[in-house]
């Protein structure tokens, strides 16, 4: 019987938790955390705007501290851990890359819709040049198909990305998807893959071990699985579990859990839970990060945010995509009230 595989954790803790409270973690909040899970021996850490580097805008919400604030405070606090950041074509230029890595970032995550891995290609490039390591993202992977996504992951390792990830953005696979997608992903491609979950069907621990079974070498998952809407892969209790499947993790897991009550105590106003809002946008296959601002338009326009969610599954709309959600409670609205 063979040996369980290594896996190696990444925590988009100070990063996809921003989401939650609208990108408003400051300098303390960081800084203790970041000597935390260092202290516990998780790998990588990541850290910024919800939306990535040079994203704090009016569009996804302004940050408390700009990315050189945040970037050089983890960067102080991390003295094992690798440092990771996140970048999307379209927010960040080259110049934030350089300006990231200058700062210390170990790790650059390229991330792009599921199907456009092309617009990857230059940023990977530069990545590399300037000696981080280059990572690429497809994000809202549910939308495209297994072999869709082998493609997406291949082009980008040929554009230099040294690992690929695929995202659960909406929270809307089942096992048995992530077992396919990894499965084909890992036979094509010769560098590590990993998984991104999240838990608006309660499946993010779930659907991060079928993974890894399936081949899968990195796992994200969050302190309390702080995330926007239903929130991602539960941090200490994925390692947990990966652990009593065997796989070693390299982290002292008490001081994980330490971690993570500190998580609950200074970053969150609660942990995340599924509610009937997050529930919608996981079956939906809509961005977990639309919770708030379909909140908003639902209550503005009459209507039921559960219908908002089912009509943007169907028009499939993706992350960026914010400007379709008043459009959409109006045509619903108007669609009411003309039945009236």
């Amino acid at each position: 019987m063979s040996t369980p595989a290594q896996v190696t954790v990444h925590d988009p803790t100070l990063r996809d938790g921003q989401h939650a409270v609208r990108h408003q973690l400051d300098r303390e909040q960081i800084r203790a955390y970041a000597t935390a899970v260092d202290a516990a021996g998780v790998p990588v850490v990541e850290v910024g705007h919800g939306n990535g580097l040079g994203a704090s805008s009016l569009q996804v919400g302004r940050g408390r501290l700009s990315d050189d604030e945040m970037l050089a405070t983890a960067r102080e606090a991390l003295t094992r851990s690798r440092l990771a950041t996140l970048m999307l074509p379209g927010w960040a230029t080259t110049a934030d890359l350089r300006n990231a890595i200058r700062h210390g970032v170990d790790v650059v995550r390229v991330a792009a819709h599921c199907t456009e891995a092309t617009v990857t290609e230059r940023h990977l490039g530069t990545i590399r040049e300037l000696g981080a390591e280059a990572q690429g993202v497809l994000l809202m992977s549910h939308m495209a198909s297994p072999g869709a996504l082998t493609e997406q992951c291949a082009l980008m390792t040929s554009y230099g990305a040294q690992a690929v990830c695929i995202f659960d953005s909406a929270g809307h696979y089942l096992p048995d998807d992530v077992t396919e997608r990894i499965t084909a992903i890992t036979a094509a491609v010769d560098v590590p893959v990993a998984f991104h979950g999240h838990n608006n069907l309660g499946l993010a621990v779930a659907n991060s071990v079928a993974a890894v079974q399936a081949g899968a070498r990195t796992i994200d998952a969050c302190a309390r699985g702080f995330g926007a809407g239903a929130g991602n892969t539960q941090l200490e209790v994925v390692v947990a579990v990966l652990e009593r499947y065997g796989h070693a993790t390299g982290i002292d897991l008490r001081r994980l859990a330490d971690a993570a009550d500190l998580a609950e105590k200074t970053l969150m106003p609660a942990p995340p839970t599924i509610d009937a809002t997050s529930l919608a946008s996981g079956l939906a296959g809509v961005f977990s990060g639309f919770k708030r601002p379909v909140l908003a338009a639902a209550e503005r326009e009459g209507v039921h945010p559960w219908d908002i969610f089912v009509e943007l599954g169907r028009r499939r709309a993706v992350a960026g995509q914010e400007d379709l959600i008043p459009d959409t409670a109006r045509a619903l609205a108007e669609r009411v009230g003309a039945s009236q």
